[in-house]
């Protein structure tokens, strides 16, 4: 059925006859009858009705059945019937700026930026060639014209033709074709300076499809606590720390499956280019790069003389009489020191036989480590990496901090006031997890607001930026490596119930080799304690696994023990929950960690010892602490500056 609108009755009146002439009731022509308009009433105003003798305006329709008697004499009798052209009705629109129409909104459940509300204005680029001499070019339009940046990418191109790289062939429709792209990166010295201009042809990994020109992807790195104890070593038989760059390390790797690639833009091929690249070799961006260029890097140490380590795979060891070299491989970056200079010289010549290797000289900038040379050994700090950081969140003038987290109010996981856009925020807490590795200071403010990612709020937020402003005061702090007894000591603590939201408590743990720090965390933990003696004893298990794993580390070096490891606990219920087997009947619940310190306890490979809560240093990783305490304990952990060396804080 058809939908009309109703806009009222239409005011005509019905002919009618007249009884002296026997002829129907006309209007004049000169006063016609405006019918209104389905769309609206037209204008009345100046408009006079023809059938009233004194017209008067008026706005409105009348009413059916309402019109006046009229008499004969008011009725020209000699008139024709004349129907009057109905005016187009004008309207104007009442809203000269309307509002966009609103879009649909969409009933699919993923999660957008567009419904949580975030939106990024796109910034278009002003920036003049003499700015992309210190800033990266986005794009290869802008990169084309600055002679420094052209003759890196030329470098570029000619380095993969000498590697051999692809081989240009014919496209098929059954070929899974990747794309490439450009990609400018500055080196700077530690100063700051740059050093170099850089470029890299980087494939379109996200463009692979697994199965077809990828399997496997996992590629393993050094870990920090293998680092340091290189370090702790290095300072402890004063030995020379070389490092080592590999030009294009992800080249060298071979490929196993078959990739087709793009022509790199601005390089195509004149007389060939309609045809694909055929890959031989790893390229920057693909999905199986850094595994392929890992086993290519391995199988030629083993060539060489070197075994692998069984506790970290990214550590080999190379024993000849009584020399001994370690090398360090961390993606394309290598650190390489031993007991003898020359045979260490003899590796260096020997992997530049086969890998475009650069001897960057002693060891200064490491992965964003610097590393200073003192008389009482290495002091290695982040100075530069912290200053960039707090330029990245403009925090460079900011107010400094005592501490790195208040002591209250306790920092509570769960929000209602959520960040509208929580990047920032993620993107300053992974900043920060990496400055935590000369900073073990910072290490649970760090773990803190870790636990507020999925949910952050802006009082997250400040808490993470008071971490900011602690490293603003003390920009100069780092870890010292010094010379001391070849020895394990642990250090393991616990705040029971911590977490005022889940109850959940808090593990710390350290780790020192002799005198140096090489490993520490602080991790909540898996499940809900019943008591302080049970937290105790979940941190006991944790720093045991620890102490096992580093043990494995030191015997893959050549090395060997004197003494047990000791762990220093401050909780007497947990320490004789380790020795005695009275307590067994109560403690099913963790049953599983009992048996496993236990059995520790009992093979000798790790000996328990009371401590007091005063000297427990593992208590900074597991609360927030007032400023002398925490400074006190700062000192035992050889955080100190480069002007003060032994000084805390």
């Amino acid at each position: 059925m058809s939908k009309f609108l109703y806009l009222g009755p239409i005011p005509i009146p019905t002919p009618s006859i007249n009884p002296t002439t026997n002829t129907p009731l006309v209007y004049p022509p000169s006063n016609p009858v405006h019918l209104p308009s389905i769309l609206g009433p037209p204008p009345f105003t100046n408009t006079t009705p023809a059938l009233l003798p004194n017209p008067t305006p008026h706005t409105h329709l009348p009413e059916p059945n309402t019109l006046p008697n009229i008499s004969s004499s008011q009725i020209p009798t000699s008139a024709t019937p004349v129907i009057s052209p109905i005016p187009k009705p004008h309207f104007e629109n009442p809203n000269p700026n309307p509002s966009p129409p609103i879009p649909p909104i969409s009933s699919h459940p993923m999660t957008t930026r567009s419904k949580s509300g975030i939106s990024k204005k796109k910034v278009f680029s002003t920036a003049t060639t003499f700015d992309y001499l210190q800033t990266e070019p986005p794009n290869y339009t802008i990169a084309s014209k600055i002679p420094e940046w052209h003759a890196a990418m030329a470098s570029e191109f000619e380095a993969l033709q000498r590697q051999h790289t692809w081989s240009l062939v014919p496209p098929s429709p059954s070929q899974n074709i990747v794309g490439c792209r450009w990609v400018y990166k500055i080196k700077r010295a530690t100063d700051g300076s740059v050093s170099r201009y850089k470029a890299r042809l980087v494939a379109k990994g996200f463009h692979q499809q697994v199965g077809v020109d990828y399997a496997e992807t996992f590629s393993p790195v050094v870990k920090p606590p293998t680092v340091r104890i290189i370090l702790s070593l290095a300072a402890q038989n004063r030995w020379n720390l070389c490092q080592l760059d590999v030009s294009n390390a992800f080249l060298h790797g071979f490929l196993k499956e078959t990739v087709y690639m793009a022509q790199p833009t601005g390089f195509i091929d004149v007389d060939q280019s309609s045809h694909v690249c055929h890959l031989h070799k790893s390229l920057y961006g693909l999905k199986q790069a850094p595994r392929a260029w890992f086993e290519r890097f391995t199988s030629h140490l083993l060539t060489l003389g070197f075994t692998a380590s069984v506790a970290d795979a990214s550590l080999f060891v190379l024993k000849q009489g009584s020399v001994i070299v370690y090398l360090l491989l961390y993606v394309d970056d290598i650190i390489i020191t031993g007991s003898d200079s020359t045979v260490v010289s003899t590796i260096i010549s020997q992997l530049s036989t086969t890998f475009e290797v650069k001897d960057l000289g002693p060891l200064r900038y490491f992965l964003g480590l610097q590393i200073d040379y003192k008389k009482a050994g290495f002091f290695v700090h982040q100075s530069k990496y912290i200053t960039d950081l707090l330029m990245k969140f403009k925090m460079s003038d900011c107010k400094a901090a005592s501490t790195p987290i208040a002591t209250s109010p306790v920092l509570s996981t769960s929000c209602s006031d959520s960040l509208a856009d929580p990047t920032p925020y993620r993107s300053l807490v992974g900043a920060l997890q990496y400055a935590t590795f000369t900073r073990p200071n910072i290490t649970f403010a760090v773990n803190r607001v870790c636990q507020c990612m999925h949910n952050s709020s802006s009082a997250h937020l400040v808490v993470a930026k008071r971490i900011l402003r602690y490293l603003k005061g003390s920009l100069d702090k780092g870890v010292l490596f010094q010379p001391g007894p070849l020895t394990l000591t642990a250090f393991t603590d616990a705040d029971w119930a911590g977490d005022p939201v889940d109850r959940r408590s808090t593990s710390g743990i350290t780790v020192f080799l002799g005198n140096n720090p090489i490993t520490w965390l602080s991790k909540k933990q898996h499940t809900v304690s019943r008591s302080s003696t049970e937290a105790e004893y979940r941190s006991l298990a944790t720093g045991a696994a620890e102490l096992a794993w580093l043990r494995q580390v030191i015997c893959d070096l050549g090395l060997y023990l004197s003494s047990a490891p000791i762990m220093w606990c401050d909780n007497t219920s947990a320490l004789a929950l380790a020795s005695s087997l009275v307590f067994h009947g109560r403690t099913k619940h963790i049953e599983v960690d009992y048996h496993f310190v236990r059995e520790r306890v009992v093979r000798g490979d790790i000996c328990l010892q009371f401590i007091s809560t005063d000297d427990q240093v593992a208590d900074i990783f597991t609360k927030a602490l007032p400023t002398p305490r925490f400074q006190r304990l700062c000192s035992k952990l050889l955080v100190c500056s480069t002007n003060h060396m032994f000084e805390g804080g």
